[in-house]
């Protein structure tokens, strides 16, 4: 397995490419999707009608994040204590390391890839949207390539950090949808304008064009090591 992991490994990690390496480095960097945080408060303020909805819907994607994070950085990699692959005795000299990145932290399991999926799926659950979902699953995804092609993580990692990211997301949604029930009514919204629980497609196109603009700027970003 190990084996088999080292050379899917391969097919991702680095390139002799100065534009794909600005591009990785720039993409994993939180900063950088701060705009997309900004526009999913945007649009959950927007289609919520009262604070206590507000509050409990940002909660939730917190409280998400905080559970996955906890969960994968807190107590399964000191456990497994993976070395990630640039940092592997037997591994890293095999390792394409970008633009000298490099990190003392375990490699298993992925909290790039399980922090980015919970949400996406929470979210996606939540907004029921399949335009939404799209462009969500799609960020995850996103960062999910820039660990492996960093060399910060093995396919593996990346596979169970989605695994456990979706499994927190959906639960956290069903506590959500319990909360949310017990001071809201049940209302099913039928509408062209609308998305069946109530998020205006109008916003959602706010939030997608806001995600296509920050690989924009990431490539763009990128293009300028050649300048």
């Amino acid at each position: 397995m190990l084996h088999i992991d080292q050379l899917l490994f391969d097919l991702f990690n680095g390139s002799n490419s100065l534009f794909f390496d600005s591009l990785a480095v720039t993409l994993t960097t939180s900063t950088t999707w701060i705009p997309l945080y900004i526009a999913l408060l945007y649009l959950v303020i927007k289609n919520n009608d009262t604070m206590a909805q507000i509050l409990l819907t940002v909660a939730c994607a917190v409280v998400c994040v905080l559970i996955s994070s906890t969960i994968a950085d807190g107590i399964v990699k000191p456990l497994v204590a993976r070395p990630r692959p640039l940092n592997d005795p037997s591994f890293k000299d095999a390792v394409d390391v970008v633009a000298g990145m490099t990190s003392r932290q375990y490699s298993f399991f992925s909290g790039h890839a399980s922090n980015t999926f919970c949400l996406a799926i929470f979210l996606s659950l939540l907004i029921r949207s399949k335009l939404a979902t799209f462009f969500l699953v799609t960020w995850s995804l996103v960062n999910c390539w820039t660990r492996l092609y960093l060399g910060m993580h093995y396919p593996s990692d990346i596979l169970v950090g989605l695994l456990w990211g979706g499994l927190v997301g959906t639960c956290m949604y069903w506590l959500y949808r319990y909360l949310y029930y017990r001071f809201s009514p049940h209302i099913n919204y039928v509408s062209s304008q609308y998305t069946s629980t109530g998020y205006g497609h109008s916003d959602i196109d706010v939030l997608c064009a806001v995600f296509i603009f920050t690989l924009v700027y990431a490539a763009l970003k990128a293009v300028q090591v050649f300048v």
